[in-house]
């Protein structure tokens, strides 16, 4: 099972009692950010959760696996996403995912 950018807004609406739109709006602006910081090639540090990276990987030479042709692979940029300590340790025990109260959470619209 996966959860989607709507399953973080239910939780926002149960969690900070806001209505759904402010949720929405809330989890768009947070991933837009996200989005916006990447694509300007500044890493992203969320504490306790990971970092989001920047990696420029260079051309290379690569084969198309239908033809077996040698073709150049052009240079890009790829995002890495490097777990931080305490969700290695939540991903390693079977089943704990802590619930986070998010009563206090702050937002400055």
């Amino acid at each position: 099972m996966s959860i989607t950018k709507k399953d973080i807004a239910n939780v926002l609406v149960k969690s900070m009692d806001i209505t759904h739109v402010q949720a929405l709006s809330i989890t768009h602006d947070f991933f837009d950010q996200i989005k916006q910081t990447l694509a300007s090639g500044e890493s992203v540090k969320l504490s306790s959760f990971g970092n989001f990276i920047i990696r420029e990987k260079s051309s290379r030479v690569g084969r198309n696996p239908k033809t077996g042709e040698m073709v150049e692979i052009s240079a890009r940029r790829v995002v890495v996403f490097k777990s931080g300590p305490k969700l290695k340790l939540a991903t390693q025990k079977d089943g704990y995912f802590p619930n986070y109260n998010l009563k206090n959470f702050v937002v400055n619209l």
